[in-house]
Formats: structure tokens, sequence, C-alpha cells
């Protein structure tokens, strides 16, 4: 039977098959920029794979099973033997097994490595966020290890290698490794040397007992863990694995999975530790400076996780957009519906183009760049992490009801979009972290003043801002007080400078005019109405070219 009172009509079709990678001109040109030559015809295959893959049918139904089948803790086993394990449905695998061998967790070894990984993640991330943690700690671990070259050596190419393996198996038995870490604790939170977690030296060298909890410890289910815990000589870093040697587990009780806002594919935990092997990282009372390569690795995923879900909500507004027809005409040629969808392609274009330039810093490696990204992280980590979550709001409401709706995948987005402002130090950590950098190492101002300056002269609007930055960082009355203030300015300014120098003049007229000149509003679509919106909105329209 016929419904003739149910005719579908002005639907617009899911945005699915195609590449995710190809359709984001913005990010295909900063890794030709980025990749030297050589590099570019092998990264745009691996990349053009997981694009295409990311905008399939298949990985995106994977992304809505793992987020309706949250991972479930499994404490005990049927004769009640603690097992402490977490169960997770199928797709979560699939995902994570996908991005393993795409090398989401390699960027250390190989040339051009941190870009190519930042894009592939970027990339993938769009598919689901969740499974994004342990690909981040693991891939961030590293950094850390390599303060002990023998656990590096041991642990290393594990880390890095492109084979998942699930399930809990000494590490010797296995050809690829997950890393999650263990730093925040219920008394001290960011404060982690407040922590009371204590470590116990066995007679063998670098081996301790551990006694402790973890408020939060992320991806309980993986190999091994990065830790805090307080030695007799001060706070300490620790590798502590989840099955020893022998084939025997260690200690690591699950108290329970926290129950999350977003983020709901994977599991974060709260466990406890009696009596757990350990073995030390770096020296007795330094385990700080020890374990803050892996926090800025991780940052810096922060980053480009927050750019991926602004990537992804900007995408399907626009692409919303360009089918649905209301009030006479397709909803993006209408003006004002076109300035929103400029003003959020100008926020995710800025983050991404801003995200690959701190990638490429990682690749090049040297001292400035280093210098550089010792202010450019906490930086860029305050102030794209904390746009994501205003800007994936206005998208979801370019689909109107239908984007409040389950099925389009827009709350989806919208739960995951504050968490990366959380995760390794909120806001204000962030910002302390750039007054302590400052204030300490002034090799990093010089690097970022560098970076800004190779802008100036082309755009007034910078200029000026550069000005009213430096006023600013001349000014400590009242430092601490102002420092998002000051921060937003200098992620701003970095972010102008980056446009100006490499993004298409519209897009760089209309960020400086808005976000540096001033003409703008306080909501996303407030633009200058002079500038030209419509090369903005179809540069970001999610389709290959």
């Amino acid at each position: 039977m016929t419904a003739t009172t149910h005719t579908v009509s002005n639907q617009v079709p899911p945005l699915v098959g195609y590449d995710v990678f190809a359709a984001d001109l913005a990010l295909t040109e900063a890794v030709q920029r980025h990749l030297p030559t050589e590099l570019l015809a092998e990264a745009r295959g691996e990349l053009g794979e997981l694009g295409r893959s990311a905008g399939s049918a298949q990985v995106q139904a994977w992304g809505v099973q793992a987020n309706e089948n949250p991972p479930v803790l499994r404490s005990h086993d049927r004769y009640g033997n603690r097992i402490d394990e977490v169960e997770f449905h199928p797709a979560w695998h699939r995902l994570l097994g996908h991005a393993v061998s795409a090398g989401l967790t390699d960027a250390w070894g190989r040339p051009g490595g941190h870009v190519r990984r930042a894009a592939g993640f970027l990339v993938w991330t769009q598919a689901e966020a969740g499974h994004g943690c342990p690909l981040s700690m693991t891939h961030a671990a590293v950094p850390a290890l390599r303060t002990d070259p023998a656990l590096a050596a041991d642990w290393e190419p594990l880390l890095t290698s492109t084979v998942y393996e699930q399930g809990l198996r000494p590490v010797a038995q296995k050809a690829g490794v997950l890393f999650g870490m263990g730093m925040t604790e219920k008394q001290g939170g960011t404060d982690v040397r407040s922590n009371t977690t204590r470590a116990e030296p066995l007679a063998a060298e670098g081996e301790y007992l551990l006694t402790g909890h973890k408020w939060f410890c992320s991806a309980p289910m993986s190999d091994g863990f990065l830790v805090l815990a307080q030695a007799p000589a001060g706070l300490t870093c620790f590798l502590l694995p989840r099955v020893l040697p022998d084939g025997t587990r260690n200690t690591f009780a699950i108290q329970r999975l926290k129950d999350k806002l977003g983020n709901r594919s994977n599991a974060s935990s709260e466990v406890e530790f009696d009596g757990t092997w350990a073995r030390r990282v770096g020296d007795e009372g330094r385990g700080v400076r020890t374990i803050i390569g892996m926090v800025a690795a991780t940052r810096l995923d922060c980053v480009v996780g927050s750019t991926a879900l602004m990537r992804q909500a900007v995408a399907q507004a626009i692409h919303h957009c360009t089918y649905r027809s209301a009030f006479g005409g397709v909803l993006i040629e209408k003006p004002l519906m076109r300035n929103v969808l400029a003003d959020l392609a100008l926020e995710s274009e800025a983050a991404t183009v801003l995200a690959l330039r701190l990638a490429a810093a990682y690749d090049a490696d040297t001292e400035s760049e280093r210098a550089f990204l010792r202010i450019a992280v906490p930086t860029a980590k305050y102030w794209v992490t904390k746009r994501c979550t205003p800007m994936v709001g206005e998208a979801l409401e370019c689909l109107g009801g239908n984007g409040y709706v389950e099925e389009s995948g827009m709350p989806r987005l919208l739960r995951e979009a504050p968490l990366n402002s959380i995760w390794e130090g909120s806001g204000n950590v962030q910002a302390l972290d750039v007054l302590r950098a400052l204030r300490r190492e002034p090799p990093a101002l010089n690097a970022f003043l560098q970076e800004v300056g190779r802008a100036r002269g082309a755009d007034h609007r910078l200029d000026a801002a550069i000005k009213d930055m430096l006023t600013e960082l001349a000014d400590l009355n009242g430092i601490e007080a102002r420092a998002r203030r000051l921060v937003e300015r200098m992620a701003l300014v970095l972010q102008g400078s980056l446009l100006v120098r490499w993004a298409p003049p519209e897009v760089a007229d209309a960020f400086c005019a808005s976000r540096l000149g001033g003409d703008w509003g306080t909501a996303f679509g407030t633009l200058p109405h002079s500038l030209d919106l419509a090369s903005v909105v179809e540069r970001a329209r999610p389709v290959e070219r």
C-alpha cells in the first residue's frame, strides 16, 4: 500500500563514499607544503587510502556501532577469579586495527613521519574519535621511553608497529603493543606533584612495587602504561606492564569505567595498584621532566583531534546546505547562511594550518623548532580546543532539528567537542604553561616571534595585532589574571601569520578582518558582508577537486 500522505522530499543525501583527505583542500595543501617532494607520492597514496576508508559507509557504520555499544568492565571471570578486562565491540577493534596498520602510532622513526601521521590522525578521527586515545598515548610514549635507551630498544619497535594484536599477553609474544598513561589522582587532579601513589624500590636495579590509585587511567586494556609515583627521591616516572614476562597478570585492579559525556567508545578507568611491579623510566625525582615529552605529544594530538572534529562538522554543515532548499533556493546560496558557513570554514582552516605547522616542527627537530614548539603547542592546545565546542554547536544548528537527532551524527561530534580542552591540561593549565615558558625560556619567545614575523608587512591588520601582542607581552602587571587573554591573542596572531603566508587571499583577508581587525560579532556568521564569502565556502566544500 502506498502512503499518499508521506512523500519524502528535500532531504539531504548522507555524506558518505568520499575521500576525506582529498576533499579537504586546507589539509592536502598543508601536506604538500610540509613534506619533501620525494615523499609526496607515497604520503598521498597512504592518506588517500585512509581518506577513502574514513569516508566509506562501512567505516562510518563502525563508528556508530562503537559508540552505541560502549566498553564493558569484566572484573572477574565466571569462577570468581579477578581478570580486570575491558570488553569492546568488534567495531572498536576494526577501527583501531585499521588505524594501527595505517601507521598512526608511527611518527618518530620515518622521514616526514609527524606530518604524515598528523594528517592521517586528522582524517581518521573524522570517522570516530574515541579510539584515538590509545593511538595518541602509544605514539606519545616514545619520547619518554627514549630517556632510557634500554627500555626504548625493547618497546619502541612494538609501539611503532603496524600490527594490532588485541588481548593481554607477554609483550615478547606480540608483534605490536599499545600504551596508556596514568597521572591523575583524586586529591590532586592536574597537580600531579601532590600524587600519593608510592613506589618502593626492589633489590633489582630500576624495579619497584607501586601502591596507590589513579583517578583517570587511559586505555586500560593497553599492554603498558607510563605512570607517576612517589619514589624515595620524589615524583618519578615508571613503565607498568599489564602482563609480566612470565605470563602472570600484573596487579592492576580496574575499579570502574568512567561514565563520560562523550568519548563513549573509549574506556577511561579508575585503577588501584597494590604491590604492582614497575620499571623506573629516567631518574628518581625527575618524573615530570621525563614524562613531559609524552604530554607535549598528546597535547599536539588534542589540537589535531579538535581540528578533525571541526573539519567534519563544517563538512557536514556545508554538505547539508548544498542540498537543502528553503525559502525559494538552496541554503548555501542564502547570504546569511553563507556568512555562517564561511565563518565556520575559516575556523576550521586556521586550525588545520596551525596543526600541520606544529607537526612539521617536530619533523624538523632543530633547536629553533623545538623552542618554537615549547610555546606554540600549549598556545595552540589552549585556543583550538577551546574553539571546537562553539564551532561544532553552530555547525549542528546549520542542520536545524535534523542536526539535533542522533542519526545525523552531529550530537556525537558535539559531545566529543569539549574533551580535548580538558585532557592533557585544561585551559588554565595551558595558559599558565605559556607564561612559564615566557619567563624561563627566552629562546621559546624568540622562536615564536620569528615565526609570526615572517608575515609582517603582508597585512596591516596582522601587523597591528602583532604590535598589540608585543605590548601585552611587555606588561607583566597582573599577567596571571590576563593569561587567557594573552594566549588567545598569541594563537590568533600565529594563525593569522600562517594564513597570510599560505592560504588563498580570500581566506586570509576574512580571517584578518574578523579575528585580528575586530570587524566581527560575538557569534559565528558575523563576518563583514563585503568579503568574498562564496569562495571561502566553496573551498571548504567536501568534494574532490
